[in-house]
């Protein structure tokens, strides 16, 4: 079976702290679905047996969770995916460890999914042989699992010079020879500029395409909320400042969502509107949202968005917050326990 070429939209769950519940997952099928986007990546940082534990199984629980959302998918046509973090591994890759990694990429491929991205990103990149190590990994991954599409993170995955501020100077034509030993039918992820980009430009794209020799997969790191200063934030406006013109440069675009599942829908409508056949304009949004919910966050996500919690002020959050427990529906539940607080960033959560 032949290597998979579509353009792939969608999400990626890819942020720290308190994870999506399963159900809120499963409905994501049906979301993307109706916002004729095509892709969900499975990889949020909390989740041990993708990074730190890697090389263990999953509970059966979890591991029945996860076959269960690779069906659900799959039968709406849409694709499906995990994230793997195997963290540091590219530091010293031997026998052990090789056979470490293809029981569990192994183990993945008992979930029949047509996506695997395996994830450098986040981790020390302090190694002249970053590259070559982190391309055999990959090399080998696409050997195992010959009909699955693999995606790649690098270590360093932006231009943003705070990669290099917290995981060290990155190693002299690390992009280049990314590009070049990769295998081709890989596609590697790109955040824009920065970490977080307000906006992407054509220009911005082709920096990095003339240095990979390829075009990347945008990881869109909007709507995601999940750090100290993000957390104090809803971004419930639609994607924008993405150009139409940045397709033909690129081989898919993934948001990464907020913490609040429900909640990022809203954000999302802008990738549903370049590239979806569907849509998720004000009436779908306030069926899946609830029409209260959605009439009160029209009213109030501006100040959600450009003042947040400390702007709005504890009494003014804690009338809100009482507001919105009085609505039915979890994507109330979401604002309010984002106004109580219970979705505010905890430093140990970087150290999972």
């Amino acid at each position: 079976m032949a290597i998979e070429t579509e353009f792939l939209t969608g999400v990626i769950e890819g942020f720290y702290g308190r994870a999506w519940s399963f159900e809120t997952r499963l409905a994501y099928a049906d979301y993307l679905s109706a916002a004729g986007l095509n892709t969900c990546i499975y990889c949020p940082k909390g989740d041990l047996y993708l990074r730190s534990r890697w090389q263990e199984d999953w509970p059966a629980a979890d591991w029945l969770a996860l076959r269960q959302l690779s069906s659900a998918y799959r039968q709406r046509g849409l694709k499906w995916g995990v994230g793997l973090s195997p963290v540091e591994l590219y530091r010293h890759y031997g026998r052990e460890e090789r056979e470490a990694l293809r029981r569990k990429v192994g183990r993945l491929g008992e979930l029949e999914s047509p996506v695997l991205a395996i994830l450098f990103d986040d981790m020390p990149g302090d190694l002249d042989a970053l590259a070559t190590r982190q391309a055999e990994i990959v090399a080998d991954v696409c050997a195992w699992l010959p009909d699955v599409l693999v995606l790649v993170c690098p270590t360093y995955y932006s231009f943003d010079p705070v990669l290099e501020t917290h995981f060290g100077a990155m190693p002299a034509d690390y992009w280049p020879q990314l590009g070049r030993e990769l295998p081709a039918d890989t596609r590697i992820f790109w955040t824009g500029n920065k970490v977080c980009s307000e906006s992407i430009s054509e220009g911005d794209i082709r920096a990095i395409v003339e240095q990979l020799a390829r075009p990347v997969i945008l990881w869109d790191n909007y709507p995601v909320n999940d750090g100290a200063v993000r957390s104090n934030f809803l971004f419930t406006t639609k994607l924008a400042e993405r150009s139409p013109a940045l397709r033909p440069l690129l081989s898919g675009h993934l948001c990464n969502p907020m913490n609040q599942g429900l909640l990022s829908l809203p954000a999302l409508s802008g990738l549903s509107e370049l590239y979806g056949s569907g849509k998720l304009d004000d009436a779908t949004l306030a069926g899946i949202l609830g029409p209260a919910t959605w009439e009160h966050l029209s009213r109030d996500r501006h100040d959600f968005q450009y003042q947040g919690l400390s702007g709005l002020g504890e009494k003014r959050c804690a009338a809100l917050a009482a507001e919105y427990a009085g609505l039915p529906g979890a994507a109330a539940a979401e604002v309010a326990q984002w106004l109580s607080g219970e979705y505010r960033f905890d430093p140990a959560c970087l150290t999972l």
